[in-house]
């Protein structure tokens, strides 16, 4: 046990240091990310043709054909990172200005993960239907729009205005990025253990954005919904809960998981809902003791269970383990199995994009699931790799080439390419953005951050 208590030390002080990091690197840079000229400059003369006069006749072109604007801008390569800082990671409502760091973060990833142009930006409204207005206001700039950390329930209502009233892809990732990534972990943690997903017995801890929309993702790929149960910080929910009907107009959200869900009608809470369970997903309040050790104890044999709160899990991975889960994991990098939002985004926008779709359904998101499963599988699925890390970059063309052909197969994308085309054409867009950055590092036009030891 002191042994124990020591490494807990020694992984506390290692999750401070990206903090420290962080402190230095941030104002060393002023920024993650900068606009750059795509195109050659020989001359000033040559602006006579990217700006005016010449530029008049692309204007006209588009004029007559709105669609000629993804032939003659970067429309079909932009999307826009739009938050409103309500749902800042793990601080909560922190506003638009303290949210702009992440937004900018997430740019970078969309860049070198997926060679996606995004841009950051911070919304000053708490309102919903300003937030909806605002995003369609800047919306013709965009070939995609994606929505980051805004409080529940109002990112639903937000999701569902904006896929119905623009004709771009609208994307929420703290919802259909986690469940996709989350998917592909279960996909092939049950292959391991030997089980269906249509036959299991599936409990979600924390009924926030993530888990109600990866209980939905969970039914449409093929799960019970009655073998599914909900748990929030008042307890399992079922259709008896009084407070989820009066509140049904406010968050209809859990209230119709609750009709449909939970068919063996249980009641209570955490400890309830793990009894004789495979599968545990935690989406909810940071740990360590969110969730005891006894209480996994009570698991289906050959449990998995994924403690995704971050920086601390709701239960430590050792005490799930000695408590007889099989695989598990975390939301952090120096654990196992990390479900990491990375593996998803970069390479779900590239595809879409590439086959400038209309929208991102949730069969597309389901398809990303299983390519990013199959990367894992071939790779060779072990307790310790049921999914891949961001360093196994064949997992983002991959994506890209499953959710462009289901859109083609859907009827939501304006081209139709082939496997063949989808994925040379994802694989020279994410070599291209990780080129550039590391020639600019190698020429010293990016220079090192100062060095923090820990």
């Amino acid at each position: 046990m002191e042994m124990k208590e020591e490494n807990v030390k020694k992984l506390v002080e290692k999750a401070k240091l990206p903090g420290k990091k962080a402190l230095a690197w941030h104002p060393f840079y002023r920024g993650k990310i900068e606009v750059m000229p795509k195109c050659s400059i020989t001359s000033y003369d040559d602006f006579s043709v990217w700006y005016t006069p010449g530029v008049a006749e692309p204007c006209k072109e588009i004029h007559k054909d709105p669609e000629k604007v993804f032939e003659h801008t970067n429309k079909w390569n932009y999307v826009a990172v739009i938050s409103d800082g309500t749902r800042i990671l793990g601080l909560g409502d922190i506003g638009p200005l303290a949210g702009l760091p992440v937004m900018e973060g997430k740019a970078l990833l969309f860049k070198y993960l997926g060679g996606v142009d995004a841009f950051p930006i911070m919304i000053g409204t708490k309102d919903p239907d300003e937030f909806i207005q605002a995003v369609k206001w800047i919306s013709p700039t965009f070939g995609g729009i994606n929505l980051e950390d805004i409080e529940r329930p109002k990112c639903f209502y937000i999701l569902e205005r904006l896929r119905e009233e623009l004709d771009i892809p609208v994307w929420h990732d703290d919802q259909q990025g986690t469940a996709a990534v989350t998917l592909a972990g279960i996909i092939n943690s049950l292959k391991l253990v030997g089980k269906k997903l249509n036959e299991v017995t599936i409990t979600l801890i924390g009924a926030g954005a993530a888990n109600i929309c990866l209980a939905r993702t969970l039914i449409k790929a093929g799960a019970n919904p009655k073998k599914i149960i909900l748990v929030d910080s008042k307890g399992i929910l079922h259709p008896g809960r009084e407070d989820l009907e009066r509140g049904k107009e406010e968050d209809p959200y859990k209230w119709e998981l609750a009709q449909i869900t939970n068919g063996e009608g249980r009641t209570g809470g955490i400890p309830e809902s793990l009894e004789g369970v495979d599968v545990a997903v935690a989406a909810s309040t940071p740990g360590p003791g969110t969730i005891k050790k006894e209480w996994v104890s009570k698991m289906a044999d050959d449990a998995i269970m994924f403690a995704e709160a971050n920086p601390v899990p709701e239960i430590w991975p050792w005490e799930a383990k000695e408590a007889g889960v099989k695989i598990f994991g975390t939301g952090r990098s120096d654990f196992p199995n990390q479900v990491n939002n990375s593996l998803g985004f970069p390479g779900i926008f590239r595809g879409t994009l590439d086959v400038r779709a209309t929208t991102i359904t949730d069969e597309m998101h389901i398809a990303a699931a299983y390519a990013i499963a199959e990367v894992a599988e071939e790779k060779g699925l072990s307790e310790d790799y049921v999914i891949p890390t961001m360093e196994d970059w064949e997992v983002f063309p991959r994506e890209a080439v499953a959710v462009g052909m289901k859109a083609i197969e859907q009827g939501v994308a304006r081209l139709k390419l082939s496997e063949e085309e989808l994925y040379e054409k994802a694989l020279s867009m994410i070599k291209e953005s990780r080129d550039k950055l590391h020639c600019l590092m190698e020429n010293g036009l990016i220079k090192k951050p100062p060095e923090i030891k820990e």
